[in-house]
């Protein structure tokens, strides 16, 4: 452990800049450790890390099937998945039930 008050006023400023210094680049370190890991482990398997995040990036989730449509424009559609649209909100705010959206029901 360093004695601070044995040290000098120049160094204690050196040492206060290293330690900002570290702090700053904290994160990026440890970021690079854990893809350093992450490499390791995808050789240890027998893979590239960029071979494992292409393959990864070729499964595309499907947009879903509409399940309710808007029936002032039929082009407003929604999959009963993720936010609801405005149009949807209003409606149902205005006391509209979510069945009265539903295609084909």
């Amino acid at each position: 452990m360093t004695d601070l008050n044995a040290m000098s006023i120049d160094d204690l400023k050196k040492l206060r800049k290293d330690v900002e210094k570290a702090i700053e680049t904290y994160h990026e370190r440890e970021k690079l450790a854990a893809l350093a890991e992450i490499e390791a482990i995808a050789r240890e398997k027998g893979f590239s890390l960029p071979e494992l995040l292409k393959s990864a990036g070729k499964k595309k989730a499907g947009s879903g099937v509409p399940r309710y449509a808007n029936p002032d424009n039929p082009a407003q559609t929604w999959t009963g998945r993720g936010r609801r649209p405005g149009w949807l909100d209003s409606a149902l705010k205005a006391g509209r039930s979510l069945e009265d959206f539903r295609i084909g029901g």
